[in-house]
């Protein structure tokens, strides 16, 4: 328990059944709740900003989202630098450290969140400190790659990020129910106007300990970063972690190389922002900020003097395989919809639904309160659930008939879904009863969201198969990195349209990167003479 390995050999079998299985084994489950509080952390804000809106904290509605935008662009860009954290300090230092991190937003968020008075900038800094939940993926996926053997790859990496992602869905049912009492004391804020939760609706007028949004997560982070020191390993052979330094040492790499990922998302966010939440002003489009955002997170790495760019020289040869580009963009195909749908999917809800969208004088107007609109908070967990539940089948089935099959099979379903998600939402885009298009709304954006799930699992098994041992972390974490974005770009072109009052188009632009996408998988994976055959 704790001990370094080495001589990690999983793909004999003798040594797999007789002692590695069960190492494996320990380090994944204590890597699934950790993942799982690192997407809590990450992803509560867009909760957080709703209920800050019904307890009538003094900012502007645009003010509250821009700390979902920030804490989405930072935890995407930490997600670079995450990737090569395992070589240079080892799966153990990494996930302890990175997880006792998150300790910092979680109790920033429930002190600040006490006093309707902090003001937004202090928000905005605990929205880009939540960034490090985000970047706990690329290294806890990159981590448990080095573990199992690659023919359950599909089923450790489906269960390692899966049950991980289910830390969308504990957040949108947990948040909302510990508001409604005082577990960690603290004076509570009143309601002033109607809230929800998994079980139902709440009335104005309600007492809310929306701190506890913030503290509930130390009841987690505190055991798991025990667990992680005690029961997890570094792996010491060469192509795992062959020169960790002491942990002291291992920590203050992981330090510097965020800091790179945070100025380097700081950047982009100031490219980005209107200037009345710090921004520049400028109004640089989002598809020339991102580029270069990435691009500079990886020159700035590369040129760290000293051993952590020695060790990243060595790494960065996954940028010259042509395999990497492509499982980048697959993989954005299925992680970057779930994450951004996750991202935006109870805003759409609301503001699709929760209205009515009425012709006065000639123009379209979408803010009367709809009263027989649905909570976006009663409904809009299922979608993440369903996603990360599903995601470990797609991994075993593609362990039984190939990754790239299952990919093909489920890009084919997401074209169709998104059309026809993009039909219903037309419709109720315009109607002065939206709610009568949501059940189809909601039943088709379920089979996207489970098509997203299982088309993660099966890039998963994929990746492992076409590259080596030492290259398939390291090509996890930045395929992970990239569609990361995806919790920027999908809520920021749904309110674009929104913006613009023709919402289905961010449905059909999607379905035609999908459609992309097809054609991508079958020519690398699936046609005949395919570079590697349906790994």
């Amino acid at each position: 328990m704790g001990q370094d390995l080495r001589n990690w050999t999983p793909e004999e079998e003798s040594f797999w059944d007789s002692k590695g299985k069960s190492i494996a084994t320990r380090n994944l489950w204590i890597s699934i709740p950790s993942l799982l509080c690192g997407f809590a952390v990450w992803l509560y804000w867009g909760i957080i900003a709703v209920q800050m809106i019904n307890l009538g904290f003094p900012f502007a509605k645009s003010e509250l989202f821009t700390l979902a935008a920030i804490a989405g662009l930072t935890g995407a860009t930490l997600r670079i630098p995450s990737t090569f954290f395992i070589r240079i300090a080892g799966g153990r230092n990494t996930i302890f450290f990175t997880t006792a991190l998150l300790m910092i937003p979680a109790a920033g968020a429930g002190f600040a969140l006490q006093d309707p008075n902090t003001p937004m900038w202090k928000f905005q800094i605990l929205a880009f400190l939540s960034g490090i939940g985000g970047g706990n993926f690329a290294s806890s996926m990159s981590n448990i790659s080095f573990f199992f053997p690659k023919k359950v790859q599909g089923y450790a990496l489906g269960m390692n990020a899966g049950l991980g992602n289910f830390g969308v869905t504990t957040m949108q049912i947990v948040i909302p129910l510990v508001m409604t009492f005082g577990l960690f004391g603290g004076e509570p804020l009143i309601l002033e106007n109607t809230s929800g939760t998994l079980i139902g609706k709440i009335p104005a007028g309600t007492e809310t300990y929306i701190h506890n949004a913030g503290f509930v997560w130390l009841l987690l982070l505190v055991p798991l970063a025990v667990a992680g020191w005690f029961g997890m390993n570094n792996i010491r052979d060469e192509h795992v972690s062959p020169n960790i330094p002491n942990p002291i040492g291992a920590f203050s790499m992981i330090s510097f190389m965020l800091l790179v990922g945070f100025a380097t998302a700081a950047f982009g966010l100031w490219l980005l922002l209107p200037e009345k939440v710090g921004g520049s002003g400028f109004g640089v489009s989002k598809w020339i900020v991102l580029p270069i955002v990435i691009a500079l997170t990886v020159l700035l790495l590369k040129f760290i003097p000293g051993p952590i760019g020695q060790n990243l020289t060595r790494q960065y040869k996954i940028f010259g395989n042509k395999h990497t580009w492509a499982m980048t963009v697959i993989y954005t195909m299925t992680f970057g919809s779930f994450i951004g749908y996750s991202a935006a999917f109870a805003l759409a809800i609301k503001v699709v639904f929760g209205f009515q969208h009425l012709m006065v004088d000639g123009v379209m107007t979408h803010s009367t309160v709809n009263p027989d609109g649905p909570s976006a908070l009663m409904f809009a967990w299922m979608g993440p659930f369903i996603g990360a539940l599903i995601r470990p089948l797609g991994g075993m089935l593609a362990d039984k008939i190939g990754g790239a099959k299952v990919t093909q099979i489920i890009s084919v379903v997401m074209v169709a879904s998104a059309v026809a998600v993009a039909y219903f939402l037309e419709q109720a885009y315009s109607s002065a009863a939206p709610e009568q298009y949501f059940y189809p709304f909601m039943g088709l954006f379920l089979v996207l969201f489970a098509a997203t799930g299982i088309g993660n699992g099966s890039t998963f098994r994929t990746i492992a198969m076409v590259f080596d041992k030492e290259q398939a972390g390291p090509v996890l974490g930045w395929t992970s990195a990239v569609a990361a974005y995806g919790a920027f770009i999908i809520p920021k072109v749904f309110g674009e349209q929104m913006g613009a009052g023709t919402p289905q188009y961010a449905l059909y632009g999607f379905a035609i990167f999908y459609t992309l996408c097809i054609v991508i998988n079958w020519w690398f994976y699936l046609r005949p003479g395919a570079y590697v055959k349906n790994p």
